[in-house]
């Protein structure tokens, strides 16, 4: 059996499957293969700007995430906050440490190793979402329900 990472096509012009979790594009978010962040196209968000708990991005709305009158669907509304609330814990820090000392479960403000994100999100200048994340820092080297 094959992981999902090794089933997905190359791009155009290279050997070999395509990785999971290819580096951001200077000026972009994320890279593909990452399973969320493609299916809402995250590889094209523009970073506006970033610093130490600050993340504004211009995101794009694929049309699978949309309502009929073209707005985004209220379903797919905490998957947009969920993945810029854990890039917006970590903006301002250099991705290669990202994966040193820990990960997060689902910064504006961080206590300790609790971390609360405030997103907003705009569609044609009006603020279409306001949403709250606490996430928890945990360390891969502790027992889980170390929390």
């Amino acid at each position: 059996m094959t992981s999902p990472a090794s089933e997905a096509t190359a791009p155009a012009g290279s050997s070999g499957p395509r990785r999971a979790w290819s580096p951001a594009p200077p000026g972009r978010l994320v890279g593909r293969g990452h399973p969320a962040g493609d299916f809402l196209d995250a590889f094209d968000w523009d970073v506006l700007e970033e610093r130490s708990g600050y993340l504004k991005l211009r995101a794009t709305l694929p049309e699978r995430v949309k309502n009929p009158r073209g707005q985004l669907f209220g379903g797919f509304t905490p998957t947009y906050v969920d993945l810029v609330a854990l890039f917006t814990v970590r903006a301002g820090m250099e991705r290669a440490s990202w994966r040193q000392g820990g990960w997060l479960a689902t910064r504006e403000r961080q206590r300790g190793r609790t971390h609360f994100v405030a997103t907003r999100f705009f569609q044609d200048a009006e603020l279409a979402v306001f949403a709250l994340t606490t996430m928890r820092e945990v360390r891969v080297d502790r027992p889980l329900g170390d929390a």
